[in-house]
């Protein structure tokens, strides 16, 4: 995965724009599932495409115009998530510029059936918050990718492990602690954080705290 390991970073300040273009940033490649963070500067679009397999676009930051073959227009912001239809042409403009994040699937991949395509939802918006308890769901549990959204509450975390493969925070709300190699870092609300494979670490949250997971694996 191309993004430094042990470092609390902004997909959106990691990605700023170069006025008039339009640019992508291949993060991850693994067994056929592509990762890629998109930088499209204002005024800017890409032209309409039909895809066999669904992306999952993840708005960083600005906003985006999504225009579907009936010329239906669907506005997407910041934090907020839109799934793409599978065989149906679809395109994308911006007024203002807008930052984001790009999950290819397969054909087959099987998501959660709370995964809706053609709608706009906020991950956060997933889980809620229980005294004392974390909560996650897996949107996304292949046999080499793993999407997982969680929620943390104050007093709660997860104790030192490590995974067999690469993954990627998404901080959603709040903040938390995440401990990576012995090392401590605070994590915001739009903030992202990359554990190597098999490295060591822990979340803990002293306030609420949701986060998506995107694991990928050999």
């Amino acid at each position: 995965m191309n993004e430094k390991s042990g470092v609390v970073f902004s997909i959106a300040k990691d990605n700023a724009f170069v006025p008039g273009c339009t640019v992508s940033k291949l993060v991850s490649k693994e067994n056929g599932y592509y990762v890629s963070h998109f930088s499209m500067a204002e005024g800017t679009d890409i032209s309409a495409e039909t895809y066999r397999y669904s992306k999952i676009w993840i708005v960083m930051e600005g906003s985006m115009i999504i225009e579907l073959a009936d010329d239906k227009k669907i506005g997407i912001g910041k934090g907020k998530t839109y799934i793409t239809p599978i065989n149906k042409t679809i395109g994308v403009s911006t007024k203002t510029g807008c930052i984001y994040t790009e999950i290819t699937l397969k054909e087959d991949t099987k998501m959660n059936e709370i995964l809706k395509d053609k709608e706009v939802f906020a991950l956060k918006n997933f889980l809620p918050y229980q005294e004392g308890k974390v909560i996650n769901m897996d949107l996304i549990n292949e046999e080499k990718l793993k999407f997982v959204v969680m929620s943390f509450t104050e007093g709660t975390g997860l104790s030192e492990h490590a995974a067999p493969g690469e993954a990627l925070i998404f901080a959603l709300d709040g903040e938390g602690i995440i401990g990576y190699e012995g090392k401590e870092y605070r994590i915001h609300a739009g903030e992202n954080f990359k554990f190597a494979k098999n490295g060591a670490h822990y979340i803990k949250a002293d306030q609420n705290f949701k986060m998506a997971l995107l694991l990928t694996l050999e």
